[in-house]
């Protein structure tokens, strides 16, 4: 819970900074792009969090990754920043911290969506627009095929799960017939 608290405020900080140039979504991929390479190479994320290494020798290899990602000098400084007060380890939070942040100024809603079969574009499409019709955000989903639902649809919306599966129908029923015999 510490941990968060603290992510939150970095992530706090970098957003406003992020909202004076009103460059949201810019910030938060460079963010993103620097966490996903510590989350791929764990032995530099490793290196980069562990306090027996200098901060020497961390900023110039900080330094060296960022020349060759080309991010902003914005970015780059709140990147080095977290090297220097040893807080790279919260990276993925803060990018969470920030993106929940960034959702709710920008309306948006991220939907996860489980189908049995692949869908439609068509079909895509209309689930798109009903579901910015029942949140009133702007939607962006990502749908994936999951065969153990035998068929329907698994909608996530933030914390509410929407399961109109045939595998969860099917349960139900099990229950029932259980608590009848």
């Amino acid at each position: 819970m510490i941990g968060s608290s603290i992510a939150k405020r970095y992530a706090k900080a970098f957003f406003e900074i992020a909202g004076e140039e009103n460059r949201y979504e810019h910030y938060y991929d460079e963010l993103s792009r620097f966490s996903s390479l510590l989350d791929q190479n764990r032995n530099l994320s490793e290196f980069l969090d562990n306090p027996v290494f200098g901060q020497a020798d961390k900023k110039r290899i900080t330094d060296t990754i960022l020349q060759k990602l080309g991010l902003s000098p914005i970015t780059e400084n709140f990147i080095r920043v977290l090297v220097d007060k040893q807080r790279i380890g919260i990276l993925a939070e803060v990018e969470t911290c920030y993106r929940q942040m960034m959702d709710e100024i920008l309306k948006k809603a991220r939907v996860s969506v489980k189908t049995a079969f692949p869908l439609s574009p068509e079909l895509t499409e209309n689930l798109r627009k009903r579901l910015e019709q029942l949140t009133g955000r702007n939607v962006e989903m990502t749908v994936s095929e999951d065969q153990s639902l035998l068929g329907g649809v698994v909608v996530a919306v933030g914390d509410t799960l929407y399961d109109g599966s045939i595998r969860t129908q099917l349960n139900k029923i099990r229950n029932l017939l259980g608590e009848e015999i």
